[in-house]
């Protein structure tokens, strides 16, 4: 009997009798392209415990596959977003990284020291900063204006900025943005009454922006065009035990005043994207909010000790500590993906 060439295919196994196997597709040696994202930040102020955020932003700084959408903040916040819109303006992620390594080294660098600081807290207890300052000396004055490069930055920076203070007249919220933001915009929302004068701007008088929203929360998503959201939560929000000498209960007052109104905007928040619903195409906001996923970083977690701790402490051996803390936090949050 003979078979046509062809025939074998149809009674042979080819590559068990022969050892002939059919050519094997080789998988595509390109590498996958990772899924950028784009976040925006609240960044809440604390004084030295910014520090912490120093960390965040340094982690994320690496990470070439975070794009920042929007930033806002209110004291140290303030400070750590417009510290890191500057340096994007000017030489992207790693100018930015050496410019907040740069500020906080020379914020502890210009501290005062263990006696000068007691002497302020004394001070601070019986008279106001117009008689213990009067000429309304500002050492971050001079280090904001070195270090941050205004002018670039209201007219080149991508990152929305969203800059809280306080007014005094009736305590409610102005939010600067980046066209808008200057030195004295700054240094009013790091303005803390008990030490520093009010800063006038267009003949308003401002305190720091903690006081109404620490940070900005909601004007936030409303800015921003990113589908996730971190929020780098700096003030401890439980205090290490019941505070009985003075020192302590006013420690722990600033604590809850700085800390109270996150914790509220987020319980907003949450409310207003469960209200929403799936299916409520009724306004921009909601669409916003349906598509939101808000992270949380709490220096307290990644840094117990927090609670015992002082906002005025600029050791820099403390501050590299946090930096340290803020650093794991971003880099664990990172490894968890987007999800």
């Amino acid at each position: 009997m003979k078979f046509a060439p062809d025939d074998y295919l149809a009674v042979l196994p080819l590559h068990h009798e022969f050892g002939v196997y059919p050519p094997v597709r080789q998988p595509s040696r390109r590498r996958a392209v990772p899924k950028r994202r784009r976040v925006s930040l609240a960044l809440q102020g604390g004084g030295s415990f910014g520090a912490f955020t120093w960390g965040v932003l340094d982690r994320l700084l690496e990470d070439r596959t975070i794009t920042f959408d929007a930033v806002s903040g209110a004291s140290a916040g303030a400070v750590n977003a417009t510290l890191l819109a500057s340096g994007l303006v000017q030489g992207g992620p790693e100018a930015a990284k050496e410019t907040l390594q740069r500020f906080w080294q020379r914020a502890s660098e210009a501290a005062p020291r263990a006696h000068a600081g007691l002497a302020v807290e004394v001070a601070v207890r019986h008279l106001s900063p117009y008689q213990f300052n009067p000429f309304n000396l500002h050492p971050l004055k001079v280090l904001l204006a070195e270090e941050i490069n205004f002018e670039a930055l209201r007219e080149h920076s991508k990152l929305k900025l969203l800059i809280a203070t306080t007014r005094v007249r009736d305590g409610s919220l102005r939010v600067f943005r980046e066209k808008a933001v200057t030195l004295d915009v700054i240094l009013a929302s790091t303005c803390l009454p008990v030490l520093h004068h009010a800063v006038s701007i267009d003949g308003e008088a401002y305190w720091d922006g903690g006081y109404s929203a620490n940070p900005p929360l909601l004007p936030l998503v409303s800015a921003s065009r990113a589908t996730e959201a971190l929020v780098v939560q700096i003030m401890p929000s439980v205090g290490a035990e019941m505070p009985t000498s003075a020192s302590e209960i006013r420690k722990r007052i600033e604590q809850i005043t700085f800390a109270s109104s996150l914790a509220r905007d987020m319980d907003a928040l949450a409310a207003m994207k469960q209200l929403a619903g799936p299916h409520d195409q009724g306004s921009r906001l909601a669409r916003k909010l349906q598509k939101l996923r808000l992270h949380h970083l709490a220096a307290e977690a990644e840094y117990p000790a927090l609670g015992e701790a002082s906002a005025l402490n600029l050791n820099w051996d403390f501050l590299l500590a946090l930096r340290d803390a803020g650093r794991r936090a971003a880099d664990r949050w990172l490894g968890q993906g987007s999800g």
